[in-house]
Parts: C-alpha cells; sequence; structure tokens
C-alpha cells in the first residue's frame, strides 16, 4: 500500500511539441518525491492535421467536437505521435514512463457527451476510472502517461484532458493536481497569487484580475477541487521544481 498520495500532472498541448521543454519536464519529473500520473493533451497538434485532411475544427463552449473523422486523427495524434514522443522524451530523462490511453484496460471508461443543442459525435466525458490499476503501476515505480482517448460501451470517445485529470485524481486519491502552463501562476499587480479558494477566484474573475485565458484554466483547477481533490495548482515547470505557484483549495 502507498503511504505517499500521488500528484497527477495535466501537460496541455501548447509546449508538448517543444523538445527543450520535455527535456526539462523529464528532469523535472525525476526529482518529484511523489508518484506521479501524466495526462497529456495536444489539441494544437489535433487541429493541425485535421485541417491537412480537408477537416474543419469545430467547437463548442470550448470543447472540441468529434466526428468520426475527426476520431481518428485524435487517436493518431495523442495515442501514437504525442503519447510515444513525451513517452520517450520521459525514460531518456530517467523517469520509468509507460504510455497507454484510457482505452487501454479501460483505464478510463467514458460515455457520450450530450449537449442540447447539438450532437457530439464522439466527444465524451468520464464515466468511471480504475483506480486499482493505476495505483498498481505506483506501486511498481510506473510513471503512468496517459493520452485522453476513453474507452465507451460500442466505440472509443475523445475526452477533454483537464476533466480525465480531474477524475484519475479524484479516484487514486491524489493530493494534488498540477496543471503544467507557461506562466507561473495568477498574477495580480504583477506579483504571483500563492493560494487562493474558490470565493476569492470567484471575486477576482468579476473583478477582471483574472482575465482573457486564464479564466478557464481557473474554472478547470476550481472544477477538480469539486471531484473532492485537496488542492489543483497552476503553474510552469519552474514552479513545479520550487514548489510555486498559484494553489487552489478550499478552506
Amino acid at each position: 500500500m502507498m503511504t505517499i498520495k500521488p500528484v497527477v500532472v495535466k501537460i496541455g498541448g501548447n509546449e508538448i511539441d517543444d523538445p527543450v521543454f520535455l527535456g526539462n519536464l523529464a528532469g523535472v519529473i525525476a526529482n518529484m518525491a511523489t508518484p506521479v500520473v501524466i495526462v497529456h493533451g495536444g489539441g494544437k497538434e489535433i487541429s493541425n492535421m485535421q485541417q491537412e485532411f480537408g477537416i474543419k475544427p469545430r467547437y463548442l463552449d470550448g470543447v472540441r467536437v468529434t466526428d468520426a473523422a475527426s476520431l481518428a486523427v485524435v487517436e493518431i495524434v495523442l495515442c501514437g505521435i504525442v503519447n510515444k514522443r513525451v513517452v520517450g522524451k520521459l525514460t531518456a530523462g530517467g523517469v520509468n514512463a509507460q504510455g497507454m490511453s484510457g482505452a487501454d484496460q479501460g483505464i478510463v471508461r467514458a460515455e457520450k457527451m450530450i449537449h442540447e443543442t447539438m450532437d457530439m459525435g464522439y466527444t465524451g466525458q468520464v464515466k468511471s476510472v480504475r483506480s486499482d490499476l493505476l495505483l498498481e503501476m505506483l506501486a511498481q515505480g510506473i510513471t503512468p502517461v496517459i493520452a485522453p482517448v476513453c474507452l465507451g460501451d460500442y466505440c472509443h470517445f475523445n475526452v477533454n484532458a483537464d476533466h480525465v485529470a480531474g477524475a484519475i485524481a479524484a479516484a487514486i486519491n491524489a493530493s494534488s493536481v498540477i496543471f503544467l502552463t507557461n506562466v507561473e501562476g495568477v498574477l495580480h499587480k504583477q506579483s504571483v497569487v500563492a493560494t487562493m479558494t474558490p470565493k476569492e477566484a470567484e471575486l477576482f474573475i468579476a473583478s477582471e484580475v483574472i482575465s482573457g485565458g486564464m479564466i478557464p484554466k481557473v474554472r478547470t483547477a476550481l472544477g477538480v477541487l469539486e471531484k473532492g481533490v485537496p488542492q489543483a495548482v497552476i503553474t510552469n515547470l519552474h514552479g513545479v521544481s520550487n514548489q510555486s505557484g498559484t494553489i487552489f483549495h478550499i478552506l
């Protein structure tokens, strides 16, 4: 039985094609004292490949609408190109990484996302997580690297990587979800806000201290707290090393 609670690290798609970033990531993960589960996205590369195949990327409320052709692209990019790139860099950096998708062994099961105004196709939402398998891997010193293509009853589903990270964290009783970004955290008067409660976050959004692209990042962090995870962190690689950034928690 594990005595140290694991941490879930979610990597976005903006820097995941940068070999320097991935090399630095490997060093940071290798030096972490806690067991780690990594969940990654890859939205930028998915959109690029969609356009190469003549498929126009479509979104609804910030979520990718995934038709059959787009699902094939998602699987190629996330399960093949991105997952193996990340695993290769981590392994070269001394991390005992194992790549997989949520569909492998049914680690993450999903169901179709229902929307009132649009058929979301093969866009899904998390239904369940096999925490037993993930905890067994962590106990063996393996770092799972998970692409958010998840298992449905009759098909695969493309699930938002942030939501997969939150669901996994809740299932394995993680101490934290770290959302890696290219910024050091939420800034106020040019300084990083070290801690923030949901109420404080809403006040910062209302007063436009938190604005633009930081709003969905903060909303995602708050969503993790709602799943019962004690804290969520928005930070960059330097912040992970120094245990800094903006920590969201419930009083």
